[in-house]
């Protein structure tokens, strides 16, 4: 014989409740819903073992099937370093009248590429990786700021290159060194927060991606890597906005923070006004606002 199991008839009270009403009465969550930003913050801090561990690995595997390995981390800056030289430096003279050129180049590609890897990994972070969004629960987060991470461990790495550079050019080692670490923080923060704004816009849509090269592209001629803001500025046939413009250009205000922090004939007077409180004001600008932007569609990344 075969028994019928006989669920009881909802009471009336029970029959007026809305769904939400009755997940609420039973305990009951959405799967997946968006948590809190407090709660967000936290349980992105309980992952940080795993950020950096995650960006450690990429960073690892990024030049596994390269004989020469790692070392490409320092050869491709230096190598775009000594086209930009040739190009801009040599044939179009840009060098001209900048003392210590090959560290500026130097200096300006290394950080320029810090944010342009920075910007284009975190474009990917979601779209590229929705069997882990999809197979695990975690801060989705987590993938943009840890490619970001992986980007700066490979600047700190070729760091190595451009001291040696910076020595054999003549550049003294000097306590100015020391402010390196904030402009680097800075310039972190700005880049995770970027790369979190094109995470969430790459993840709705993937073409974004095939976009996003030429957007850089056009960002870094704007940017002093290869020739001088300040000399650029000084001879006044520039209209102020555009000026203006040049000058807090948050790429070029942290290569002009690192060139600063580095190179002794770089100047006070070669940096745009209020420089530091530019380059704090771009971090949190990029950096809470982009987290924030992220975090408001956390629900429906690996969705569709």
């Amino acid at each position: 014989m075969s028994q019928v199991l006989h669920t009881p008839p909802p009471t009336a009270s029970e029959a007026a409740e809305t769904p939400a009403q009755l997940a609420a009465r039973y305990g009951l969550s959405v799967s997946g819903a968006r948590p809190s930003l407090p709660e967000y913050v936290r349980q992105l801090w309980a992952r940080r073992h795993f950020i950096t561990a995650f960006a450690t690995a990429k960073l690892t595997a990024q030049y596994s099937q390269a004989k020469l390995g790692q070392v490409w981390q320092v050869m491709t800056p230096l190598l775009n370093a000594a086209v930009y030289y040739f190009i801009f430096g040599v044939l179009l003279g840009t060098k001209h009248g900048v003392p210590d050129y090959v560290p500026f180049l130097v200096t300006g590609v290394f950080i320029w590429t810090f944010t342009q890897s920075s910007i284009m990994a975190g474009t990917r972070a979601i779209s590229g990786n929705l069997g882990l969004v999809r197979a695990l629960h975690f801060p989705r987060a987590a993938l943009p700021i840890s490619f970001c991470l992986q980007q700066l461990q490979q600047l700190l790495f070729s760091m190595a290159a451009l001291v040696v550079i910076l020595l054999f050019f003549g550049v003294p080692v000097a306590a100015s060194w020391l402010l390196a670490i904030p402009a680097l923080a800075l310039q972190f923060m700005f880049n995770a927060g970027v790369s979190m704004v094109m995470a969430r816009m790459g993840a709705k849509t993937p073409d974004i991606a095939q976009l996003m090269p030429f957007i850089l592209r056009t960002w870094m001629y704007v940017s002093g890597v290869m020739w001088s803001i300040d000399k650029l500025t000084a001879k006044d046939h520039l209209p102020r906005l555009v000026t203006i413009a040049l000058e807090t250009n948050p790429a070029a205000v942290y290569i002009d923070l690192m060139r600063f922090a580095l190179i002794d004939s770089f100047h006070a007077h070669q940096l745009p006004p209020h420089v530091w409180a530019a380059a704090t004001g771009w971090a949190l600008l990029a950096g809470v606002g982009g987290f924030i932007y992220f975090w408001k569609a956390e629900e429906t990344y690996g969705r569709g």
